[in-house]
């Protein structure tokens, strides 16, 4: 009776064994690959359980899904002879298992190692033609796609289709970068010194401009002045010739007080003059009275 149990459990586990090695599942995210001793037999890509012929054949899960990766810093040198270090990633897709085991094996690291050369290399091309000015514009996304199709030409031969290729960060080399900063910081200088002599410029003309509408306008202004006082002083005489033809005696009397007024205003002017001067004749005599007798 034990006997029996014994190899009723050794039927069982060999039963269990042989289901085990039957029957496998193939995931949403996953193609799998059947070898039989080594050899390939056929490629599912149908999720879901499958079976296989079991301790012969073997079953190779690949990954499905879009896959990442990211190159380490590298310096490149461009068609403008700048040097450039370039952080680059790509993200790519196992499109034929078969292929891919063939020429890269099981293991995914294997299909890393040949895209980080392929990369390094297809930038190096590419960029050895482009400008500086151009990697750090708009063109960049014509030369990515130029990388692109580079590597994926490549890449197509291992079962791998390189679904786009970007460059993440692009830096000058750090002995690089000061030379460049300084040359910038003397452009930025060159310019501004352009623009302050054409402002020095513009302020130099427009005061020439003011000073000569200055001087033009003093010099009208100073000849319209001279031209009425001209007519003021010509208006004055004939107006004081024309008092003096009507009453003679009255403007002599009137020019006599004048010269009194202007001489002795201040109350501290001194005259040395003759007792007999004429010009204080009004202080002896006033007007209409008569000289008296002997009073010279």
């Amino acid at each position: 009776m034990t006997g029996r149990i014994v190899a009723l459990f050794a039927v069982l586990f060999v039963a269990i064994l042989v289901i085990a090695n039957t029957f496998f599942t193939v995931g949403q995210t996953e193609q799998v690959l059947l070898t039989q001793f080594g050899r390939p037999v056929r490629v599912i890509e149908k999720p879901g359980l499958h079976m296989k012929l079991p301790f012969v054949q073997t079953a190779i899960a690949f990954d499905h899904r879009l896959l990442d990766y990211d190159t380490p810093p590298e310096e490149v040198i461009l068609g403008d002879q700048r040097r450039l270090i370039v952080d680059a990633f790509a993200r790519f897709r196992i499109t034929d298992p078969l292929k891919y085991y063939q020429t890269v094996g099981p293991t995914e690291q294997g299909i890393r190692n040949r895209l980080d050369s392929i990369l390094s290399s297809s930038m190096r091309s590419v960029l050895g033609n482009e400008q500086l000015l151009d990697v750090l514009s708009a063109q960049r996304t014509r030369i990515m796609g130029a990388i692109q199709q580079r590597v994926n030409q490549e890449m197509t031969s291992f079962g791998v289709a390189v679904i786009d290729v970007r460059i993440r960060r692009a830096d000058l080399p750090p002995e690089n970068t000061q030379a460049v900063l300084s040359r910038m910081q003397s452009e930025r200088q060159r310019v501004a010194a352009q623009v302050r002599a054409r402002g020095a410029e513009q302020a130099a003309k427009i005061r020439a401009n003011a000073d000569r509408e200055r001087t033009v306008l003093l010099a009208d202004a100073h000849a319209k002045a001279d031209a009425l006082r001209g007519e003021g002083e010509a208006a004055a005489i004939a107006t004081y010739a024309a008092a003096y033809s009507k009453d003679p005696h009255f403007f002599g009397i009137w020019r006599t007080l004048e010269a009194y007024r202007q001489g002795f205003a201040a109350g501290k002017s001194r005259l040395v003059l003759s007792p007999d001067s004429g010009f204080l004749s009004l202080l002896k005599t006033p007007p209409g009275v008569a000289a008296p007798a002997g009073a010279k």
